[in-house]
């Protein structure tokens, strides 16, 4: 697989809770320079990000993140209101636990609405899931009208993993695309899971893999 193609679905990601604007910037610089899906940031620097890249590239940033427990209103509010392009939002875990299926659904069609047309990506960290309960959320994503279903945050204790992104491809329905995200540690990760379904990948590493090659 071509590198570009690697790239061209990669969501360059900066979610620390220290991140500065120039390390944004940066990401910024590199997400144009290589050409990847978006730079996937915190909300406070969507609006800065999104007048600095002037449409040159996708802005995504994260609502009820990292633990997904924000009331559906929040996250609502959160979901579009400064110019983001892509939106990934976590759900509410203590539901999916109480079996509340059906708010779950009505929350993410919420939020969808709310998106206004813009990409949604629903995040049900799979590293607290049993596959009985990912398999019920494959079904309510592709109830929901959602864009994509994403398997971590990155900060729940654990990343992708290939068995997910193979379950994920087995249940969803033909409208839901598939972000494989935390963990990603090189090309060989990547190409793996988008061998194995993913159209995005959620990762800090591939550029930086990249670009330790062009040296």
């Amino acid at each position: 697989m071509e590198l570009k193609d690697i790239l061209s679905k990669c969501d360059h990601t900066l979610l620390a809770q220290t991140a500065t604007w120039d390390e944004i910037k940066a990401i910024c610089d590199d997400g144009m320079k290589y050409g990847c899906a978006s730079v996937c940031i915190p909300a406070s620097y969507v609006k800065q990000a999104a007048e600095y890249v002037a449409g040159k590239l996708p802005i995504c940033t994260v609502i009820g993140f990292p633990n997904g427990y924000d009331t559906t209103a929040a996250k609502c509010f959160m979901a579009v209101s400064n110019g983001a392009e892509e939106v990934d939002m976590v759900i509410n875990l203590g539901w999916v636990k109480d079996r509340k299926w059906d708010e779950l659904l009505s929350e993410i069609k919420a939020i969808k609405e709310a998106c206004r047309g813009k990409l949604l990506k629903v995040i049900i960290e799979c590293c607290f899931l049993t596959d009985e309960e990912k398999i019920k959320l494959c079904e309510i994503v592709t109830a929901s009208g959602a864009d994509y279903i994403k398997t971590s945050t990155g900060f729940g204790g654990g990343g992708a993993t290939r068995e997910d992104v193979a379950l994920f491809a087995k249940h969803v329905g033909p409208n839901v695309k598939i972000k494989a995200a935390g963990g990603i540690a090189n090309l060989q990760d990547a190409e793996d899971f988008i061998n194995l379904g993913a159209s995005r990948l959620g990762t800090s590493r591939i550029v930086k893999a990249v670009k330790a090659m062009e040296k």
